[in-house]
């Protein structure tokens, strides 16, 4: 029987109060979507509020561009599940092998403090089926907590680093930088030079540093499902 997989999106468009547009990364979807898709996992795409998620306008310039989001790009499937995402309130964890969000700064505002998305998580992890992050989405683990301790609390695990935050000079405008928030809650916080592939896995726990890893952490998340 095919393997069935959750992506997460946000549904957060707003860039603090700079008055920019933010959301998800396109490649962000795109890589782990068709490292998954490609060997026959079904991927059901769910969001905070449901609906067409915002695409980070950013990650639509061209020197972001790579083949996936290319791909993506001309994907009637793709765009046609992307507009009609499930609201995250109406998904049952039973019905999935495991949970994936992709980054994007939107996370950052909607998905870290939604109360489904943490008791999400907890059910996929407390069910024995992988959790999985890259970029900003670890910063969706700020709040989550497994028997009163933070799940990152001891676990290997990576994320957007603060320089890469002063790399796209977001860092005093994001609510909080995800490398201190990781440290702060007691993940053994781990990373390699900015925009280099990196992914960690620690038990069920995957967490990706950036973009450029979100294959990575896709292909993790296949060996284990």
């Amino acid at each position: 029987m095919n393997k069935k997989v959750l992506f997460v999106l946000t549904s957060h468009d707003e860039l603090g109060n700079t008055g920019k547009k933010t959301g998800f990364w396109s490649e962000e979807l795109a890589a782990p979507y068709y490292a998954l898709a490609d060997k026959d996992v079904e991927i059901v795409l769910a969001s905070t509020k449901g609906g067409q998620p915002p695409i980070d306008p950013k990650s639509e310039e061209p020197s972001f561009q790579t083949d996936n989001t290319k791909r993506m790009d001309n994907d009637s499937v793709l765009l046609d599940k992307l507009k009609n995402t499930i609201p995250l309130d109406e998904v049952k964890m039973e019905d999935y092998d495991a949970v994936f969000y992709p980054g994007g700064h939107g996370p950052l505002w909607d998905l870290a403090e939604n109360a489904t998305s943490q008791k999400l998580i907890v059910d996929f992890y407390t069910a024995n089926k992988p959790v999985a992050f890259v970029c900003h989405a670890p910063g969706v683990l700020k709040d989550v907590k497994v028997n009163g301790e933070y799940l990152v609390k001891g676990k290997k695990v990576t994320g957007f680093t603060n320089t890469e935050e002063e790399g796209v000079e977001l860092t005093n405008v994001v609510p909080f930088l995800v490398e201190d928030m990781l440290v702060k809650n007691g993940g053994i916080y781990s990373k390699i030079g900015d925009w280099n592939p990196y992914a960690v896995v620690d038990g069920l726990l995957i967490t990706g540093q950036n973009p450029a890893s979100s294959e990575k952490v896709a292909e993790e998340l296949l060996k284990m499902i």
